[in-house]
Protein backbone atom coordinates (compact mmCIF):
# COMPACT_ATOMS: atom_id res chain seq x y z
CA UNK A 1 0.00 0.00 0.00
CA UNK A 2 2.85 2.48 0.66
CA UNK A 3 4.71 1.55 -2.26
CA UNK A 4 1.08 2.35 -4.27
CA UNK A 5 0.42 5.49 -2.52
CA UNK A 6 4.35 6.55 -2.95
CA UNK A 7 4.15 5.65 -6.84
CA UNK A 8 0.73 8.01 -7.06
CA UNK A 9 2.99 10.81 -5.44
CA UNK A 10 1.05 10.46 -2.03
CA UNK A 11 3.14 10.42 1.21
CA UNK A 12 2.54 7.27 2.97
CA UNK A 13 2.28 9.33 6.22
CA UNK A 14 0.89 12.80 7.30
CA UNK A 15 2.28 15.91 9.26
CA UNK A 16 0.51 16.78 12.21
CA UNK A 17 -1.50 19.84 10.70
CA UNK A 18 -2.60 17.52 7.94
CA UNK A 19 -4.02 15.14 10.11
CA UNK A 20 -5.47 17.87 12.53
CA UNK A 21 -7.04 19.94 9.25
CA UNK A 22 -8.07 16.36 7.92
CA UNK A 23 -9.96 15.24 11.18
CA UNK A 24 -11.34 18.37 12.14
CA UNK A 25 -9.23 18.45 15.82
CA UNK A 26 -6.49 20.88 16.86
CA UNK A 27 -3.22 20.20 16.90
CA UNK A 28 -3.23 19.79 20.44
CA UNK A 29 -6.42 17.02 20.51
CA UNK A 30 -4.15 15.45 18.77
CA UNK A 31 -0.70 15.76 20.82
CA UNK A 32 -3.35 14.73 24.05
CA UNK A 33 -4.59 11.38 22.13
CA UNK A 34 -1.12 10.25 21.37
CA UNK A 35 -0.41 10.81 24.90
CA UNK A 36 -3.15 9.00 25.52
CA UNK A 37 -1.94 6.12 23.55
CA UNK A 38 -5.47 6.53 20.98
CA UNK A 39 -3.02 7.29 18.02
CA UNK A 40 0.26 6.86 17.23
CA UNK A 41 3.55 8.07 14.90
CA UNK A 42 6.89 8.16 14.55
CA UNK A 43 9.32 11.00 14.00
CA UNK A 44 11.29 12.08 11.46
CA UNK A 45 15.34 12.62 11.50
CA UNK A 46 14.50 16.40 12.09
CA UNK A 47 12.21 14.87 15.05
CA UNK A 48 8.74 16.53 13.43
CA UNK A 49 5.57 14.39 14.05
CA UNK A 50 4.56 11.80 11.04
CA UNK A 51 1.60 10.04 11.36
CA UNK A 52 0.31 6.99 9.44
CA UNK A 53 -3.09 7.09 7.48
CA UNK A 54 -4.84 4.77 9.46
CA UNK A 55 -4.87 7.94 12.33
CA UNK A 56 -7.47 9.46 10.41
CA UNK A 57 -9.98 6.41 10.92
CA UNK A 58 -8.51 6.05 14.63
CA UNK A 59 -9.40 10.12 15.32
CA UNK A 60 -12.87 9.25 14.00
CA UNK A 61 -13.25 6.42 16.18
CA UNK A 62 -12.54 8.48 18.93
CA UNK A 63 -14.49 11.29 18.44
CA UNK A 64 -18.05 9.61 17.38
CA UNK A 65 -17.39 7.54 20.37
CA UNK A 66 -16.86 9.99 22.28
CA UNK A 67 -19.98 12.11 20.95
CA UNK A 68 -22.25 9.45 22.31
CA UNK A 69 -20.24 9.36 26.00
CA UNK A 70 -18.19 7.06 25.80
CA UNK A 71 -15.28 7.75 28.16
CA UNK A 72 -11.43 7.83 26.96
CA UNK A 73 -10.08 5.10 29.26
CA UNK A 74 -13.36 3.38 27.65
CA UNK A 75 -12.33 4.25 24.05
CA UNK A 76 -8.26 3.12 24.44
CA UNK A 77 -9.02 -0.50 26.21
CA UNK A 78 -11.36 -0.68 22.53
CA UNK A 79 -8.04 0.53 20.37
CA UNK A 80 -6.14 -1.70 22.37
CA UNK A 81 -8.08 -4.44 21.20
CA UNK A 82 -7.08 -3.72 17.28
CA UNK A 83 -3.15 -4.26 15.91
CA UNK A 84 -1.62 -0.76 16.57
CA UNK A 85 -1.26 0.27 13.29
CA UNK A 86 -4.87 -0.82 12.11
CA UNK A 87 -7.73 1.22 10.94
CA UNK A 88 -11.04 0.47 13.20
CA UNK A 89 -12.58 -1.72 10.47
CA UNK A 90 -17.08 -1.45 10.10
CA UNK A 91 -16.74 -4.85 12.03
CA UNK A 92 -14.62 -3.64 14.63
CA UNK A 93 -17.13 -0.72 14.91
CA UNK A 94 -20.04 -2.70 15.36
CA UNK A 95 -18.14 -5.28 18.05
CA UNK A 96 -16.83 -2.38 20.20
CA UNK A 97 -19.85 -0.35 19.94
CA UNK A 98 -21.78 -3.54 20.67
CA UNK A 99 -20.26 -3.83 24.17
CA UNK A 100 -21.16 -0.10 24.87
CA UNK A 101 -24.56 -0.58 23.87
CA UNK A 102 -25.78 -1.77 27.33
CA UNK A 103 -23.94 1.08 29.04
CA UNK A 104 -25.21 3.30 26.72
CA UNK A 105 -29.09 2.36 26.95
CA UNK A 106 -28.54 2.38 31.02
CA UNK A 107 -27.59 6.37 30.55
CA UNK A 108 -30.59 6.71 27.92
CA UNK A 109 -32.72 5.76 31.05
CA UNK A 110 -31.15 7.92 33.12
CA UNK A 111 -31.13 11.09 31.42
CA UNK A 112 -35.06 10.16 30.09
CA UNK A 113 -35.92 10.21 34.03
CA UNK A 114 -33.82 13.44 34.85
CA UNK A 115 -35.91 14.97 32.00
CA UNK A 116 -39.16 13.99 33.25
CA UNK A 117 -38.58 15.15 36.56
CA UNK A 118 -36.42 18.08 35.53
CA UNK A 119 -38.81 20.64 36.10
CA UNK A 120 -40.05 19.83 39.71
CA UNK A 121 -36.81 18.07 41.53
CA UNK A 122 -33.32 17.69 41.01
CA UNK A 123 -33.54 14.73 43.67
CA UNK A 124 -31.43 15.91 46.16
CA UNK A 125 -33.81 14.81 49.05
CA UNK A 126 -33.86 17.99 50.63
CA UNK A 127 -36.74 17.95 52.55
CA UNK A 128 -37.24 21.95 51.86
CA UNK A 129 -39.81 21.88 49.44
CA UNK A 130 -43.18 21.06 50.29
CA UNK A 131 -44.30 20.22 47.05
CA UNK A 132 -41.32 18.12 46.11
CA UNK A 133 -42.72 14.91 44.77
CA UNK A 134 -39.37 13.32 45.88
CA UNK A 135 -39.35 14.16 49.09
CA UNK A 136 -36.70 12.02 51.61
CA UNK A 137 -37.86 12.62 55.37
CA UNK A 138 -35.50 11.56 57.80
CA UNK A 139 -32.71 10.94 55.03
CA UNK A 140 -33.94 7.70 54.95
CA UNK A 141 -31.94 7.19 51.72
CA UNK A 142 -28.47 7.73 52.96
CA UNK A 143 -28.23 4.00 53.56
CA UNK A 144 -28.82 3.62 49.98
CA UNK A 145 -25.38 5.98 49.03
CA UNK A 146 -24.59 9.33 48.10
CA UNK A 147 -26.25 10.96 45.18
CA UNK A 148 -29.71 11.93 44.24
CA UNK A 149 -30.69 8.06 44.87
CA UNK A 150 -34.50 8.46 43.01
CA UNK A 151 -33.24 9.42 40.28
CA UNK A 152 -30.44 7.35 39.96
CA UNK A 153 -31.28 4.18 37.28
CA UNK A 154 -30.69 1.22 39.07
CA UNK A 155 -27.86 -1.06 37.30
CA UNK A 156 -29.40 -4.43 35.96
CA UNK A 157 -27.82 -7.32 36.83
Amino acid sequence: MNDALQRAGISPSLTVGEVARRSGVSVSTLHFYETQGLIRSSRTAGNQRRYPREALRRVAFVRVAQRVGISLADIGAALATLPPAAAPSREDWARLSAAWRADLDERMAQLKKLRDTLDDCIGCGCLSIDRCKLRNPLDRLAAEGQGPRRLLVKRAG
